[in-house]
C-alpha cells in the first residue's frame, strides 16, 4: 500500500481481529461440527459452526415466542442467511399454524436447543472480549477508541446495522434500504451505549457506503484483491496469503473482476495466473485515491481531532496489520483443538471484512 494504511483498513483490521477472537471462544465453548475438521466431543449432533455475526444479524432477536424473518430484518437492519441457520441447526423455520401457503417472510423462527446454547455463549462474548482488549491494550486506549467512534456514529444520518452485512453479488455492501435517523441528543446517548464491535462495524460500513457510491468496484474487492494485484501476472494461490482472506472469497472476487474485464486469467502448467487489465489498473488507482479523499472529508464532517485520535489509536493496535508486528495478533492465537490451529496462520489481516453467506467469518473462511 502506498502511503499510510487507509482508515478503512485500520477499522477493518480491528474489527476482524475482534471477531476472530470472539469466534475462537465460541468454538471452544460450543459443542459443534465442521465440514473439514470434524466434531467436538459431544458435538456430533451439534450445530455447524458459524461466526458471531450470525448472532448480531439474527440470533439475538430469536426467542421461544417466535419471530418472522421480516421482523428480524427490520430489527437487525440487515439481511441474514435464514435457510443457512436452519440447515446448520440453530433455528426452526416453519409456516404459521393454519397458513401453510404463507410467504417465507411471515414464517415463524424459533431457536433450537443448540441455538439456545449458542445464544447463551454469544450473549456474553462481546463484553468479555472488550474486557480482554482493555487489559491487553490499556483501558485508556480503548476508551479513546470508543469515544472517537461514538462521536462519528452519533453523527451518521443513516440507521445502520450493528454488524457488517452479508454482501450481494459483486461483494457490494448489501442490506435493506437504510432509514434516515432522527436528529437530537438521543443519537449521542445511543452511540455511547453501543458495544465496541457495533461501533467499529457502523463506522466501517458508513465508509464503505460512501466509497461505493463513487467506485465501479466494491470496497471488499478493491481493498483485498485489486490492492494486492498489479499489471503483472500474479499467482492465484498467492492472493489469500497477501490479502488475508480465504481462497473461497478470492475466487468470488476474481469471478467478478474477470467477468467485468477488470482482470484477465491465464493458466500454465504450473499455476493459475491473473493480472489487472487497463480498466482494473484504473480501478486500483481509484481505490488508492478515494480512500484518502473520504478520510479527508471525514475530518471536515466529524472533526479533525476525532479522526486523528481514531487513526492514532487504531495504528497503535494494528500497526501494519501483519504478523508478528501487529499487536492485534496477540489475541488471535487459537485454542489447540480449534480449526484455525489446524490451518496455516494468517500473515496479514484483511483491509475489508469478507462476511460471506458461508457462515459470516470476517475473512471469508
Amino acid at each position: 500500500m502506498r502511503g499510510p494504511v487507509p482508515l478503512s483498513a485500520l477499522l477493518s483490521q480491528a474489527l476482524v481481529a475482534f471477531t476472530i477472537e470472539c469466534d475462537n471462544e465460541t468454538e471452544h465453548c460450543l459443542p459443534h461440527t465442521t465440514t473439514r475438521h470434524g466434531s467436538t466431543p459431544g458435538g456430533e449432533n451439534g450445530p455447524w459452526l458459524t461466526s458471531v455475526v450470525m448472532w448480531m444479524n439474527c440470533m439475538r432477536f430469536v426467542g421461544d415466542d417466535g419471530i418472522t424473518p421480516r421482523d428480524v430484518v427490520r430489527l437487525a437492519r440487515t439481511k441474514t442467511n435464514f435457510r443457512g441457520l436452519h440447515r446448520w441447526g440453530y433455528i426452526t423455520l416453519k409456516p404459521p399454524e393454519g397458513r401453510a401457503d404463507a410467504p417465507h417472510a411471515e414464517w415463524i423462527i424459533r431457536p433450537t436447543r443448540a441455538g439456545k446454547q449458542a445464544q447463551t455463549i454469544w450473549r456474553g462474548l462481546l463484553p468479555e472480549i472488550e474486557v480482554r482488549w482493555r487489559d491487553r491494550f490499556g483501558a485508556a486506549e480503548i476508551d479513546k477508541l470508543q469515544r472517537s467512534l461514538s462521536e462519528i456514529v452519533s453523527q451518521l444520518e443513516l440507521e445502520l446495522p450493528d454488524c457488517l452485512p452479508i454482501p450481494g453479488y459483486g461483494l457490494w455492501t448489501a442490506g435493506p434500504k437504510p432509514r434516515w435517523r432522527s436528529s437530537g441528543g438521543a443519537r449521542v446517548e445511543e452511540a455511547k451505549n453501543l458495544p465496541l464491535y457495533a461501533l467499529l462495524s457502523k463506522a466501517l460500513l458508513a465508509f464503505a457506503i460512501e466509497f461505493e457510491k463513487e467506485s465501479d468496484v466494491s470496497l471488499a474487492i478493491s481493498a483485498n484483491v485489486l490492492r494486492v494485484m498489479s499489471d503483472q501476472r500474479v499467482r492465484v494461490r498467492d492472493l489469500p496469503r497477501s490479502s488475508g482472506v480465504s481462497k473461497e472469497a478470492i475466487a468470488m472476487a476474481l469471478g467478478v473482476l474477470v467477468e467485468s474485464n477488470f482482470a484477465t486469467e491465464h493458466s500454465d502448467y504450473r499455476a493459475r495466473l491473473v493480472r489487472l487489465t487497463t480498466k482494473g489498473h484504473k480501478a486500483e488507482k481509484t481505490y488508492q485515491i478515494l480512500v484518502r479523499q473520504i478520510e479527508e472529508r471525514w475530518k471536515t464532517r466529524f472533526g479533525g481531532k476525532t479522526i486523528e485520535v481514531l487513526r492514532v489509536v487504531l495504528q497503535s493496535l494494528a500497526a501494519d496489520g501483519t504478523a508478528p508486528d501487529s499487536p492485534l495478533f496477540r489475541g488471535l492465537i487459537p485454542y489447540p483443538d480449534g480449526w484455525r490451529a489446524a490451518v496455516k496462520p494468517p500473515e496479514t489481516l484483511p483491509h475489508f471484512p469478507m462476511v460471506l453467506h458461508r457462515g459470516g467469518y470476517p475473512d471469508g473462511s
